[in-house]
């Protein structure tokens, strides 16, 4: 492979994944099932921004939505078997940051 070339499967990957809150959005969901607020409430993150995301994750098959039909509805988001693929990259991630960067 040529260094001076970027793969476009790559570069689309890198635009998907480096969107704000993106990365965030799909290690929350590593935890499994979760509704919209509770998403909301642990990375802190916009409702509207959010549910941005949220669609454009599922666009791309990373993210499924489940809605249940009770009274009220509940609605609830996990990672497809896409988005879990992300889990190693995601766990790495952690890894890094745990090893190499200062939160003060």
């Amino acid at each position: 492979m040529n260094p001076s070339i970027i793969c476009p499967k790559f570069e689309k990957a890198m635009g998907i994944l480096s969107q704000r809150w993106t990365g965030l959005i799909i290690y929350q969901l590593l935890n499994g099932s979760q509704r919209f607020c509770s998403i909301e409430s642990s990375i802190g993150i916009s409702g509207r921004l959010l549910s941005e995301r949220l669609k454009d994750l599922e666009q791309h098959g990373i993210v499924s939505r489940e809605v249940f039909p009770e009274t009220p509805v509940r609605i609830e988001y996990s990672l497809t078997e896409k988005g879990r693929s992300l889990e190693p990259l995601m766990k790495e991630i952690e890894k890094w940051s745990q090893e190499w960067l200062n939160v003060k």
